[in-house]
């Protein structure tokens, strides 16, 4: 049976779990977004479209490319939780 500590231990890695996973797709996006907004700031152009074509487009690009992290570090912590599950922790 689990108690106040284990599950607090599985939530946390959940937590690390989530921002591992997103981080490499947030990080594309906030980078091409302050490129785009200083090209932006710098030529004067205020185009909508400028702004968030080139970030979905590169972040998609590095959904693609970060796919297998993802789906590797996911299986890891599912199969933790798994073993802790079978295990009775």
């Amino acid at each position: 049976m689990m108690d106040v500590t284990d599950t607090l231990e599985v939530t946390k890695d959940a937590v690390w779990t989530m921002i591992i996973i997103g981080a490499p797709v947030m990080l594309v996006a906030l980078t091409v977004g302050l490129v785009v907004s200083l090209f932006q700031a710098l030529t004067q152009i205020q185009e909508m479209t400028l702004a968030f074509v080139p970030k979905i487009v590169c972040a998609m690009l590095a959904l693609l490319i970060a796919l297998p992290f993802m789906l590797n570090t996911l299986k890891t912590f599912t199969l933790g939780v798994f073993d802790k599950i079978a295990g009775g922790v």
